[in-house]
């Protein structure tokens, strides 16, 4: 907010270093935490360390404090109240009005770019969601949903160049046997409009099928030889049922307001990372034990010197010949890089118990000399669990649908919110539910931990008055009903919130109003720390926080029946409010609602 003054100050303080032979060390500045005021901070020990090294006889922190003190002199900047030199660092504080005027009208300049970072040019490549083909979109699925959108949104909005990518599980033992259900059961069937939960079914029956007489596993094996022949009849039925699935999932991502860029497919990589293996048996990096019935592994500890357990053994191979998921994932690495020469990152968002498969597929990459394995990264999470700990497995076919739990959020939101405001129309109704419905679900996945188990429960998910996505949301509307209030007043209207008026917090701001503008001004830095530490989490809190800070600012300062010229700044200030909740809750992948 004070970039200028921050400048003119870093200049006067070199200028007094130049003039006294001082070695400045370059400044790093911190915001002093908020107790009333606002402020920043550096320090001169790295200066005065410098000046110990060049030979002069000092004390560290007494020659910064003195520094310090010196420099203290030199500040004379307007916007600045008043400065301090406290044990080695120069803390400077802004004028409250000042301050205030400051963080509002940035706001209402920048509008949905407020809290959005420069673009750095830099691209990423964030893969997430991975539903498998021929299963269920189950609740499984739903917080790597989640997150992985969020982290694009959070990834995009600080600064970088988001790929978004999923890689379905397309091929492999239950899509043979989905097959093979498909063809002695259903042959000839075309899915209804609940394709992903058909596609459930069919695979729910044929695993139910196989359980009650194992004699026809026989059959299961020989669709899979006819699959490995690519027999043009299975290949065919394959591709035309995997594009059935694909639309499920298609129509689910655009219920959850997500999209890809890229998608990649484990059958695509299986022959790579079977040639990629046979690479690394040919250079002594894996061994191929199956001549003795094993399997081809890497012992990376051993191929790294460690003669302490740290990476373990890795399979990339079974003993047959067939691939596992590390066979195709050491090719998958080298696709994406192939397609996008320049990623600065690759990240893959999947649970928390396949964590030592990243790290061994990345470590084995980089001792095969492949660079790029080092840009690459694991974002782990745990899952979701419902009440009563609902155990969810495809093969059994005891899953709770994501469209089931759409439907059930819809319903029960709808149910709030005509409880809370009789008088919306049943279009409004609808419109609300699905707003309040969907935030309800995504909240308590992105308000918590990565790396923390989520019990999801409808009773705080569509809290009002706690710490929920309808809290949040409900705060947004408030400000709509306010600045709509204020349109409607003959003297009053849009012109005080024109981004040309200005913001003349020129009164003695209520400590609420206070706590509300130091809520928005930290979002900027909120957005960057949620980027760089891959936490939706830090987003969610942000939200929250300033949702709170309006309701104590809604009931401790009066907005339209104030004087007209505080009225004119509050009316700016709940603007810019609205506006910083609805960039948060966009980040968060959720509405923000102009009625509830």
């Amino acid at each position: 907010m004070f970039l200028t003054e921050q400048q003119t100050i870093e200049a006067k303080i070199k200028s007094f270093c130049d003039a006294n032979n001082i070695p400045l060390a370059a400044l790093e500045w911190k915001p002093i935490p908020f107790s009333g005021e606002w402020g920043i901070s550096t320090s001169f020990f790295a200066t005065a360390a410098a000046e110990a090294r060049a030979g002069k006889k000092v004390v560290v922190p007494q020659r910064a404090q003195e520094i310090a003190e010196q420099v203290k002199g030199q500040m004379d900047t307007p916007g600045i109240s008043r400065v301090e030199a406290v044990k080695g660092y120069l803390n400077l504080y802004f004028s409250t009005n000042e301050y205030a005027h400051r963080v509002v009208d940035t706001v209402l300049d920048q509008n949905t770019s407020f809290g959005s970072g420069p673009r750095t040019g830099s691209r990423v490549m964030l893969e997430f969601s991975h539903p498998n083909t021929h299963k269920a979109f189950h609740v499984g699925h739903l917080r790597g949903t989640i997150l992985g959108e969020s982290l694009c949104r959070i990834l995009e909005f600080s600064g970088l160049d988001v790929v978004r990518a999923n890689y379905p599980g397309d091929m492999g033992l239950h899509v043979i046997k989905w097959l093979w259900g498909y063809l002695k059961f259903h042959n000839g069937e075309q899915p209804p409009a609940d394709i992903t939960k058909w596609m459930g079914e069919v695979y729910a029956e044929a695993t139910r099928r196989l359980e009650e007489n194992p004699d026809l596993e026989a059959e299961v094996r020989l669709v899979y030889a006819r699959w490995d022949q690519r027999d043009p009849e299975v290949v065919a039925l394959w591709e035309r049922t995997r594009e059935w699935s694909l639309e499920g999932f298609r129509q689910m991502y655009a219920a959850l307001d997500i999209h890809f860029d890229k998608y990649y497919f484990n059958s695509q990589e299986e022959k790579p990372g079977k040639e990629i293996v046979e690479e690394l048996v040919r250079r002594g990096i894996a061994t191929d034990e199956r001549p003795e019935g094993g399997a081809v592994v890497v012992k990376i500890d051993e191929a790294l010197g460690l003669t302490k357990e740290q990476f373990r053994t890795s399979v990339i191979l079974r003993s047959d010949g067939t691939a596992l998921y590390a066979t195709e994932d050491l090719a998958l690495v080298k696709h994406k890089f192939a397609d996008y020469p320049d990623l600065a990152k690759s990240l893959y968002l999947v649970d928390v118990r396949q964590s030592l498969h990243f790290t061994q597929v990345f470590k084995i990459l980089e001792i095969a000399g492949y660079e790029q394995a080092q840009q690459c990264g694991h974002i782990s999470y745990e899952l979701v669990t419902l009440p009563g700990n609902v155990v969810m497995s495809s093969r059994e076919g005891t899953v709770v649908l994501l469209e089931d739990l759409l439907r059930e959020a819809t319903s029960r939101a709808k149910e709030e919110s005509r409880k809370k405001n009789p008088a919306l129309t049943e279009e409004q109704l609808d419109s609300v539910a699905k707003a309040i419905g969907l935030g309800a679900l995504k909240y308590p996945i992105l308000a918590r931990e990565n790396t923390r188990l989520v019990t999801f429960d409808w009773q705080s998910a569509l809290d009002f008055n706690g710490q929920a996505a309808p809290y949040i949301q409900y705060a947004h509307v408030r400000c709509n009903s306010i600045l709509r209030k204020a349109e409607d007043m003959p003297d009053v209207g849009q012109p005080a919130l024109s981004s040309s008026k200005g913001s003349t917090f020129n009164y003695e701001l209520n400590p609420a109003e206070i706590q509300l503008i130091d809520m928005i001004s930290r979002f900027p830095g909120e957005v960057q720390r949620a980027a760089a530490e891959y936490k939706p989490l830090t987003i969610a809190t942000i939200a929250y926080e300033i949702a709170k800070a309006f309701a104590s600012f809604y009931d401790a300062c009066p907005v339209v029946q104030a004087s007209p010229q505080v009225r004119e700044a509050r009316l700016r200030l709940v603007a810019a409010t609205k506006q910083t909740l609805a960039n948060a809750l966009r980040l968060l992948s959720i509405e923000a609602p102009e009625v509830m």
